[in-house]
């Protein structure tokens, strides 16, 4: 009988289908869906309080994996990768993501990780990098996005927003607070970001 890890995956691959993007569609094309469940505990985190919000504010496309993910939040594994010496107490009490596949998540995959990131409202996750390559899909709207040198962007929900390896980005949140799909491949799946731009850490150098 299909459980409720199942579902998530079922929809997770359903919503990533019907995004038009050759991009994306190439990634999803790759990625081998007979994943072995791994058998985590529930864990809880502070970001959790947004997600019926979260669910209200994501386009009809986006509605059945974001609402799943809400009504069974106790059921699964929440994560952290900071603490709050990284970025103070209240990004903690407003950040978390749920590994769904990867080497951390409710199923098995050494090659690509994903989930879903939750940043709570009028917070700011500041520049980072890491060495895997980086798609974000925001099922909710309103979020400002930056990469590289650039400026903040306000990106739609399901626009399609691509890091390269070691690209610095960031995100701020307005009033509302914002649900990402992410996908990361091409590097180590459960590595902790490294904290300031490329830019910056040149002209420290």
């Amino acid at each position: 009988m299909p459980t409720i890890f199942d579902e998530l995956l079922e929809r997770f691959q359903a919503y990533l289908a019907g995004v038009d993007n050759d991009l994306v569609a190439d990634k999803v094309a790759r990625i081998g869906w007979d994943m072995p469940a791994r058998s985590l505990e529930p864990r809880a985190l502070g970001c959790l309080r947004y997600l019926d919000r979260l669910a209200e504010l994501a386009p009809s496309s986006a509605k059945p994996l974001t609402r799943l993910v809400a009504d069974h939040r106790d059921e699964l594994r929440w994560g952290q990768t900071y603490t709050a010496a990284d970025f103070g107490q209240s990004f903690i009490d407003n950040y978390g993501w749920l590994e769904v596949f990867g080497t951390r998540g409710h199923f098995v995959n050494e090659e690509v990780a994903a989930g879903l990131l939750i940043l709570g409202s009028n917070i700011v996750y500041p520049d980072h990098h890491h060495i895997a390559e980086e798609i974000y899909i925001p099922l909710t709207g309103g979020t400002e996005w930056r990469m590289g040198e650039g400026g903040f962007h306000v990106r739609d929900a399901g626009e399609v927003i691509h890091h390269a390896s070691n690209v610095s980005h960031a995100m701020r949140t307005g009033k509302e607070p914002l649900m990402a799909l992410y996908l990361w491949r091409g590097g180590p799946l459960a590595q902790k970001s490294t904290i300031g731009s490329m830019v910056n850490l040149r002209g420290k150098s």
